[in-house]
């Protein structure tokens, strides 16, 4: 294990540096992996990350010190080398590559193996000590091909031209992903939003990915969206917002739908499996391909993917990192 690098529950702090990656309290230097809330908190007095992800911690939290990170741009530290691949995870996602004392550390933030046309795709390097999430990281999670979802989504608004199809959708990422998606499978009409997508949706269009036509839901009578798509945040689902639409088919877009208990438990009559992390065989995937010595589990389903590396004779540890997991953002 290197001495350089150590976990804590709030971080992953890299000593020669004087700098924690992701950590969950405000720090003096922090290495930003990727905007979501669980990875990236406001009040740091300094933040390296991707432009993408200091405009999206700008839009949340907003104006904060930062230095932009280039991807394969390298910086230095304290004597270690710093260097931002992609992650694939949502717009300006990133993992770190960190080299010290002639080792290699890649931590990966969250991450995803599938195709998506609104971030680059993962990007992998070979390491010393691969710092992985742990989602979905049980045999049960394989996630399915996301063009079939779509097209399951598309049906279901076909065959109902009297109703609108309510899609749940994390607001950072899934959101315009679906959205992206159904573009890419032939659906150009108008697609409404919830409000509090609008701003995301429009930084995303500000860093060139094209997502159509979108209107906001509203204010609208409920014959303005029959026939169409509704994205919003999963909270929205089953609040008063909701009721004034035309009899929606609800639907969430997730990694977790892959269980039908979490789908009846949220009311979810069109369950859409589609994730932005690394199913069980993309992660078990990933860790044979970059072959690290050693593999560090940051949160999720923790004990089974150790238990899977020590199986297969590569040496695994569960850091228990904090608040480290959003449901609705599967």
């Amino acid at each position: 294990m290197s001495h350089w690098i150590e976990p804590h529950p709030t971080g992953i702090y890299v000593r020669p540096a004087d700098a924690w990656i992701d950590p969950s309290v405000p720090r003096e230097r922090a290495l930003v992996t990727h905007g979501h809330a669980d990875h990236a908190r406001g009040g740091h007095g300094r933040a390296w990350a991707t432009r993408e992800t200091l405009a999206i911690m700008a839009l949340r939290y907003g104006t904060a010190a930062g230095a932009a990170v280039g991807y394969g741009e390298d910086f230095r530290l304290g004597g270690v080398s710093i260097r931002y691949v992609p992650a694939g995870h949502v717009l300006g996602s990133a993992q770190i590559v960190l080299e010290h004392a002639g080792e290699r550390v890649v931590v990966t933030g969250d991450y995803k193996r599938r195709a998506d046309p609104t971030c680059l795709p993962f990007e992998p390097v070979p390491c010393d000590i691969f710092v992985t999430e742990a989602t979905f990281a049980l045999p049960v999670f394989r996630h399915p091909d996301t063009g079939s979802e779509i097209d399951r989504l598309l049906g279901a608004l076909h065959a109902n031209p009297d109703r609108c199809v309510l899609v749940g959708a994390y607001a950072l990422g899934k959101a315009q992903r679906l959205i992206a998606g159904l573009r890419a499978r032939g659906h150009h009409d108008a697609i409404y939003i919830h409000g509090a997508l609008e701003r995301m949706c429009a930084l995303y269009g500000s860093f060139g990915v094209e997502l159509g036509e979108l209107r906001l839901a509203t204010g609208l009578p409920a014959k303005a969206m029959r026939g169409a798509i509704v994205v919003a945040p999963p909270s929205a689902l089953n609040d008063r917002w909701s009721r004034r639409l035309p009899d929606p088919i609800t639907a969430m877009a997730s990694g977790w739908m892959r269980i039908r208990q979490r789908a009846r438990q949220r009311n979810v009559e069109l369950p859409l499996v589609i994730s932005d992390h690394a199913d069980w065989d993309e992660l078990t995937g990933t860790i044979r391909e970059v072959a690290p010595n050693e593999t560090w589990i940051t949160h999720g389903r923790d004990e089974a993917l150790a238990h899977w590396c020590m199986t297969h004779q590569m040496r695994a540890r569960a850091l228990a990192l904090v608040g480290r997991e959003d449901e609705d953002e599967g």
